[in-house]
């Protein structure tokens, strides 16, 4: 019987540390950075268009992702 490899998976996006997150000081500026991006996504109007919706998630995700 054969066994085969499988290719390794490539993450492709931004890493993050989290240990970092020990840190009190990285921690409760995370933590201020999320709730302002929440709180902003609960904001949206129900009018507004869901590509925008999700345009503006993914934009604060990214921003997330740089701390």
């Amino acid at each position: 019987m054969a066994i085969s490899k499988q290719a390794a998976q490539k993450f492709v996006g931004e890493r993050f540390t989290l240990r970092k997150l020990n840190e009190l000081g990285v921690r409760r500026h995370y933590q201020i950075k999320i709730l302002n991006r929440l709180a902003t996504l609960e904001n949206l109007s129900d009018s507004e268009d869901i590509n925008m919706a999700w345009k503006t998630l993914k934009k604060s995700k990214q921003q997330l992702k740089r701390v």
